[in-house]
This record gives C-alpha cells, sequence and structure tokens, in this order.
C-alpha cells in the first residue's frame, strides 16, 4: 500500500522593499574617493566613468623577477588537466611550492583527487576550508608544498618563501583556466614575485573553457588541426595570449555596460531618492519644518485651484477645499470663474493657513493643563504620547514633557507634524519604490519599438514622483487640518510604573511596555474631552499582558506563574 503524506503550508506575506541604492551611488556619497589595490589598471576607464578617479600606477618597492610564460592551450579539458597534473609533478620534483588556481570549487576537488592518485600531497583552500586557511596560506611558501586555490581564496596575503625555494626558483602559479577578467588573472599572477622574490606563472587553456568557446576556440582549432597536433601536443604563441586577452576585454567592456546601464536607471532614482530623503531629514531633525508644511498647504492649494479653474468646476472645488483643506469657499460661482488664478491660489491658502495655526493653537492650549499636571505629579516620565485622530485613522504622537511644558504646548503641535510627515513620506515612498520597479520591467519591451526604455523609463518615472508628491502634500496637510484630540472622557496613562496605592492584581501592562524598569523611558497616553478641564485621577488603561512575559506587579516572575496562576 502507498501511503501519501500531505502537509500544508502558509503562504508568507510578501517582502516590501524599505530603501535601494546601487553601489555606485552608494560610493558617490562621500566626499572624498581613493583606493589602493594592484590590479585597477585595467579598470581605469570604468573608475573615471563612474567616479572620475584617475588611476595612478605606483612602482614596486623592488623590481618584479617573476618569469609569466605565455599561454599553453590544449584542444581538450582532459588534456588540459592531465599537462596541469605533470607540470606539478616537475616543480615539486625541482623543490618549488605551487600554487594552482582555479575558477572554481568544483574543478578544485577534481584536480585533488587527480593529485591524490599521482600520489602528491597537496592541501586544498576553497570556500568549504575557510577554517584552515591561515595555516594552509603559512605553509603554501614551503619547498614542495603543493596548494590548491580557488579565485576567492587566500586572496591579499603574502606567501613566505621557505627555506630554498628562492634558490629553486621560487613559488611557481599554475592557473588551470582564464577568467573572464584580466583583473583576476593578475591578481593570480600577483601572489608570486612579492617584494623581488623570484617565481614564475603560466595559463593552461583548452578550446572547451567558457572564454575560449565565446571568443575564438574555432579559428585556433582549425589552426591546430592544419598543422595536424596529436592529442597533448600544446600551442604556445603570443600570438594566441593576446587573442585571449582581447577576448577578456570584450567581455569586460560587455559587463561594464551593463553596470554603466543599471546605474543610469538608478540615477533617476537617485535624483528622486536626494529630495525625499532631504524632506525626510527636515521632519526628523525639525529643521524647516514650519516651512515645510507652509511650502505644503500653498502647493496643495495651488492644485485645488489650478485643475477645477482649469476644468470649471466649481463644486468639486468647494468639496475639495472641504476635504482637504478643512475651509470653506470664499468665492460663489461667479467670483470663481472671474478671478485670476494666482489670486484665488493666495486667497485659499492664506485662509487655509491660517485656519490651521488656530486649531493648532486650540489643541496646545487644550493639552497644556494636562501635561503640565503629569509634568508636576510624574517625574518619572520623560515623554507622553497623546492620540490624534482625523475621523478615519488614529496616530499616537509622542511629545517630550519637559519642552511641552516649556513651549506651553507648541512642542505638542511640532511632533504631530513631524511624525505624521514622517509616517505619510515612509508609506508612499515604498509604494513609490514598487511602482519604480515595475515600470523598470515594463519599459523594457519598448526596444521592440525601435524606442530607449531608458528614456521612457525618465519620462515615466518623473510622472510617478510628481503624482506621489502630491499625494504627500495630500495626506499630510489633509490629516493636520482634520486632527483633533479623541472626543472621550477617558485620560489614560499606561507604563509598567505600578503607584503604590494601585492594587496590582488589577494592573496589567502590554507586551511592549514591560522588560525594562529604568526610568524616564515610559510614554503616557491620554486621551482628552473638548469639555474637561481639570483631571484629577489618571484612570490607567488595562492591556492583555502575554503569559510569559514578567509579571507586571514587580516580582520578577512570568505572568503565569504570579498573578497569572487563576488563568491557567
Amino acid at each position: 500500500m502507498l501511503l501519501l503524506h500531505f502537509r500544508i503550508i502558509s503562504v508568507e506575506a510578501a517582502t516590501q522593499t524599505y530603501a535601494t541604492i546601487t553601489l555606485q551611488n552608494y560610493f558617490r556619497m562621500y566626499n572624498k574617493l581613493a583606493g589602493m589595490t594592484g590590479t585597477a589598471e585595467t579598470e581605469a576607464g570604468e573608475l573615471w566613468d563612474i567616479y572620475e578617479l584617475d588611476v595612478t600606477v605606483i612602482p614596486t618597492n623592488r623590481p618584479i623577477v617573476r618569469n609569466d610564460d605565455e599561454d599553453l592551450v590544449y584542444k581538450t579539458v582532459r588534456e588540459k588537466y592531465q599537462a596541469v597534473i605533470t607540470k606539478t609533478a616537475e616543480f615539486v620534483k625541482q623543490g618549488r611550492p605551487v600554487l594552482i588556481g582555479t575558477t572554481s570549487v568544483e574543478i578544485s576537488e577534481l584536480l585533488s583527487r587527480m593529485l591524490k592518485m599521482q600520489g602528491v600531497k597537496h592541501n586544498v583552500l576553497n570556500a568549504k576550508l575557510h577554517q584552515r586557511e591561515a595555516d594552509i596560506v603559512a605553509e603554501a611558501g614551503l619547498a614542495g608544498t603543493v596548494t590548491i586555490a580557488t579565485n576567492m581564496a587566500g586572496r591579499g596575503t603574502d606567501i613566505k618563501l621557505g627555506e630554498g625555494v628562492k634558490e629553486a626558483g621560487g613559488l611557481a602559479i599554475i592557473g588551470t583556466e582564464r577568467h573572464e577578467s584580466r583583473r583576476v588573472d593578475r591578481q593570480l599572477r600577483g601572489r608570486a614575485g612579492r617584494q623581488g622574490d623570484p617565481g614564475s606563472s603560466q595559463f593552461f587553456v583548452s578550446l572547451e573553457d567558457n572564454l575560449m568557446r565565446l571568443f575564438g576556440s574555432e579559428r585556433i582549432a582549425s589552426v591546430m588541426d592544419k598543422l595536424g597536433l596529436e592529442d597533448g601536443e600544446v600551442i604556445q604563441h603570443s600570438m594566441i595570449s593576446k587573442s585571449i586577452e582581447r577576448a577578456q576585454k570584450k567581455v569586460e567592456e560587455n559587463n561594464f555596460g551593463i553596470r554603466k546601464r543599471l546605474l543610469e536607471y538608478d540615477d533617476v532614482m537617485n535624483a528622486q531618492r536626494e529630495v525625499i530623503y532631504k524632506k525626510r531629514h527636515h521632519a526628523l531633525n525639525g529643521e524647516r519644518l514650519a516651512l515645510d508644511v507652509s511650502n505644503m498647504i500653498y502647493d496643495l492649494s495651488e492644485n485645488i485651484v489650478a485643475e477645477n479653474h482649469d476644468n470649471r468646476d466649481f463644486e468639486n472645488f468647494k468639496i475639495e477645499l472641504i476635504v482637504n483643506l478643512g475651509i470653506e469657499s470664499p468665492y460663489n460661482e461667479n467670483q470663481f470663474f472671474e478671478t485670476k488664478t494666482d489670486n484665488m491660489i493666495d486667497e485659499v491658502f492664506d485662509l487655509a493657513y491660517a485656519n490651521y495655526k488656530l486649531k493648532s493653537e486650540r489643541i496646545a492650549k487644550q493639552t497644556l493643563p494636562i501635561i503640565q499636571e503629569v509634568y508636576k505629579n510624574e517625574k518619572q516620565y520623560n515623554n507622553i504620547a497623546i492620540p490624534m485622530t482625523d475621523g478615519v485613522k488614529q496616530m499616537d504622537i509622542v511629545a517630550n514633557l519637559a519642552r511641552s511644558v516649556e513651549t506651553e504646548g507648541r512642542e505638542v503641535i511640532q511632533s504631530v507634524e513631524k511624525i505624521v510627515s514622517l509616517k505619510v513620506i515612509d508609506n508612499a515612498w515604498k509604494e513609490h519604490l514598487r511602482e519604480m520597479d515595475d515600470l523598470k520591467q515594463s519599459v523594457q519591451n519598448a526596444s521592440y519599438e525601435q524606442k530607449d526604455p531608458l528614456l521612457i523609463y525618465k519620462f515615466e518615472s518623473f510622472e510617478l514622483f510628481k503624482q506621489m508628491l502630491g499625494r504627500i502634500n495630500r495626506e499630510i496637510i489633509s490629516f493636520l487640518i482634520k486632527c483633533d484630540l479623541p472626543a472621550n472622557k477617558e485620560v489614560t496613562v499606561e507604563s509598567n510604573f505600578k503607584p503604590a496605592s494601585f492594587d496590582s492584581s488589577k494592573l496589567q501592562t502590554g507586551r511592549t511596555e514591560v522588560g525594562s524598569n529604568k526610568a524616564g523611558h515610559d510614554a503616557n497616553k491620554f486621551g482628552h474631552n473638548t469639555q474637561q478641564k481639570e483631571v484629577t485621577q489618571p484612570i490607567i488603561r488595562e492591556k492583555k499582558v502575554g503569559r510569559n512575559d514578567p509579571c507586571p506587579c514587580g516580582s520578577g516572575k512570568k505572568y503565569k506563574k504570579c498573578h497569572g496562576r487563576s488563568e491557567g
């Protein structure tokens, strides 16, 4: 009987990108850029195009005496690997250490098995043996030592030559394949000949290698056939080595073109990113926040007036003023059509801004008495959390108690502007990133119409960004103008601090409010009725505490083993 077992797997929520940037634009954020590497010369063009950095070649401390021999080209991979094993055995007999460079872990393990069959002792340095990397590198320069390493393993480490190695000819480098990038090949060659030490390097290439198959293997294969070369015979000529280097240059240019194209797309995003981050920075630090709010009210007034005046829609104009700016139209229908747009924008802005300032002053006066009372009687609190609602959404606004008292409530209004701006900007930017990703994918089809996808991406992204800024202004100003204290009579204080007069069995705190008994980091939350002038006694808001959370009574035990036993 065949038994089938099924398992139900829940579908996770889709991930959301909060921020994105390319490495190039990340590096451009620094005022000064510099770097040092032994293989930057081949990438001088890219470094100048992207970062406007010159590459200066500094002479070595001591002259290089390493012999860089021409490549050895074989017909098949099998012949090439066999030649590598034979050459390695010769170097070992000469008392020279050998470093064999491979392009992958699989090839390093294959060569390791072949060396074992030949009885050649060796070490393998790849990603699987990173813990022994230091020991393997330390032994790599001893006489007769064979080390097989991938391109990434052991880089940046000088291989110190052992006793008698210099006299034998120094470290021998064997490359099993040409890499697509000349930099990687040079890094492998550079493992030998450090500080004037003797050494040699040579690459073993086959016509079946990836790079050779892409560029020129057919031409070289025809030459080998005309020469009548037998299996195992090799071609060694400077013309072939130069041909391989030309192939590498073509691959490098192609890869650079891909990176540059990606950067051109990100440059569009980077311009938008700077605008949003600057706007967010002002909100986060309170710099220019009042001016930004004023500008947003003006921009929203301008949009409402301009759109409805162009559409000659007076009814929609009245509705948008009430919904977004909280004011009634200062014009009748005839005045709306006859008044100039610029004059209307200024008048609507003045009316909306004056209305917002009056409402802000009213909220500051309403909250000040309770803030003063909490500040006077509850010395252990630094911040106070005030719920604000526009009738649809509610946000908890955290304000500093001391500054709120000193500024007579104006700190509360600034905190409202700050937190509302941050939340709206962050949510809008996240959605914009998703839209930009979708746009980047969709514009690629423009190439079928003989159009430049990048150009279309720039036009479309500008429109999306303009719409996003409009939504940000509309949402922030709409909430700020319509927000008010909740119309309830209860004033609540939330903390993990238990006053002595309270019964601990009735005190329940939320999971996010336990775990820290440091005074001064708890937020007080209250809702204030506009008709209530004085509150003599705070009322504790009851919240469910988790069974594994510390008990609010302060015993140090888990809730389920203390006051939560009765619930178990």
